[in-house]
């Protein structure tokens, strides 16, 4: 599975770099905060898949990494994506090493 770093992740947004930013946490987290990106609920991913693209790299990105990690693995074993990257630490390393100002829960 491949790991992007919050790091990585705001470097690619500064260049203007051509990719997608799935979140795949709940609406209500959602709402709390988020980076912008498409909303597609873990439990909603065997039914939206085909939302996320496959030509493009794609980032996908939940709280902590944990829920993330697991669609980027199901995405590559079910639907054999292989330009998916799980976020590593989630939002809430963004929050805390990218954006302190971003509310986290």
């Amino acid at each position: 599975m491949q790991e992007i770093s919050v790091q990585e992740l705001k470097q690619w947004r500064d260049e203007g770099r051509n990719f997608q930013l799935v979140d795949v946490r709940e609406e209500y987290e959602y709402e709390i905060c988020n980076l912008d990106g498409i909303l597609i609920p873990m439990g909603d991913i065997m039914t939206r898949h085909e939302e996320i693209k496959k030509d493009i790299p794609v980032v996908i990105h939940c709280r902590s990494g944990a829920r993330s990690a697991t669609i980027v693995q199901l995405l590559e074993k079910q639907f054999g994506y292989t330009n998916v990257s799980n976020l590593k630490g989630g939002i809430l390393a963004w929050s805390k090493e990218i954006d302190p100002s971003l509310p986290t829960y």
